[in-house]
């Protein structure tokens, strides 16, 4: 009786462990598998890539690579000698297409007295008036010049379009840069984010608003943030389309059907001081899902 009450006992005990085992795999597989979370994540970053509106050799240069800067500060600064030539020279033409015409409108003045007097034809009025409005149009045109040299000469001090940071930035006094030719880039300081790509199994339980974990790699704490888009598309890399032409799709025996990643946009909320939010770090996130 005292063995079999002991293999008994043994046999409890083992079927328990087995038993929590059992719970303890079903719950990991099921957490691996189908909870929210991932350790394919980015940091990531809206960059505005930083390029002149004119063309000329780099005066001076106001900042250095990966400074802070502010909105609106220059920096870096083009010689200005050709520009300034240039709004010199449209005050010129402005000059001179004023008093052209100034003298084609008392022209068609004196023309619209004489036409009243019938001392001039209809015919000689009419080209008159056709003067003085190819000569104010003159002037016009001449006016928008001088504005766009002056607009030229103010371009010629490069400024930063957003606050944000400085980066991949080498430019030297005398390089010689082209307009719409970027020299660098600017991590904006708003717009850091992180793109975490899931499992498209895990997508039901991803909310737009839920809370999640990012634990980036290399620091010690975690940032906290939430979930603000996931991805209305992703490419099919198994079709080809042609423009008036069938759908070319390739075929595909893989016995094993690999669940698609899809890109989730992942706001930041809370940002420990000791964390450095560098665009290109890798992180795993973990959503946690709402209560509704």
């Amino acid at each position: 009786m005292k063995n079999f009450a002991i293999t008994s006992g043994r046999g409890l005990l083992t079927l328990s462990m087995v038993g929590c085992a059992a719970v303890m795999s079903w719950h990991l597989w099921s957490f691996y598998m189908e909870a929210p979370w991932t350790r394919d994540a980015h940091v990531r970053a809206d960059i505005v890539r930083l390029a002149p509106d004119v063309s000329g050799p780099v005066a001076q240069v106001l900042v250095l690579d990966n400074a802070q800067v502010e909105k609106n500060m220059p920096l870096f600064r083009i010689e200005t000698d050709r520009f300034e030539l240039a709004v010199r020279e449209a005050e010129a033409q402005v000059q001179s297409t004023k008093a052209a015409a100034d003298l084609a409108r008392i022209d068609f003045e004196r023309y619209q007295l004489l036409a009243a007097k019938e001392a001039a034809s209809l015919k000689e009025r009419q080209h008159a008036e056709g003067q003085m409005r190819q000569a104010d149009a003159a002037h016009q045109s001449a006016l928008v010049t001088l504005d766009l040299a002056k607009l030229n000469l103010d371009r010629t001090i490069v400024r930063a379009p957003a606050s944000g940071k400085i980066t991949n930035f080498a430019l030297r006094p005398g390089n010689y840069v082209s307009a719409g030719n970027a020299v660098g880039v600017l991590i904006e300081s708003q717009a850091v984010y992180v793109a975490g790509y899931f499992e498209e199994t895990k997508l039901p339980r991803i909310h737009i608003g839920d809370r999640v974990k990012v634990d980036i790699m290399g620091e010690p704490q975690s940032v906290v943030g939430r979930v603000a888009g996931i991805a209305a598309g992703i490419e099919d890399r198994e079709r080809s389309e042609a423009a008036g032409s069938l759908a070319s799709v390739a075929p595909t025996f893989s016995w094993v059907r690999l669940a698609q990643r899809i890109p989730v946009r992942i706001e930041i909320d809370t940002v420990p001081n000791t964390v450095r939010l560098i665009a290109g770090r890798t992180a795993t996130v973990s959503v946690e899902p709402s209560n509704n």
